[in-house]
């Protein structure tokens, strides 16, 4: 049987990625710029974690113009839900006695 440490998910290794699930989970759908600066982090390093978890098929990115200025929002896929949660479980199972 494999211990618990090895079912946690790869795509959530790191806290970027951790922290993208984590908002878009609590949200329907969140702007690249209210996740950049809820993040704290730059465009580049943020644009690099959204595409991991998009080719997971973790998060679905909408790309849009209101007017003429580009508007991206990213949610999260079903996938990317029940895998989040799954991980979330994984880690509360650890923390355990």
């Amino acid at each position: 049987m494999k211990h618990l440490i090895h079912t946690l998910n790869k795509a959530f290794d790191h806290r970027v990625r951790l922290g993208v699930m984590a908002v878009l989970m609590a949200n329907d759908s969140v702007s690249f710029n209210d996740l950049k600066e809820v993040l704290d982090l730059t465009d580049g390093n943020l644009a690099s974690h959204v595409a991991a978890l998009e080719k997971a098929e973790y998060v679905l990115v909408s790309k849009q113009f209101i007017g003429k200025k580009p508007n991206t929002t990213y949610s999260a896929t079903e996938a990317g839900k029940t895998a989040f949660q799954q991980h979330l479980a994984t880690l509360e199972k650890l923390l355990r006695p």
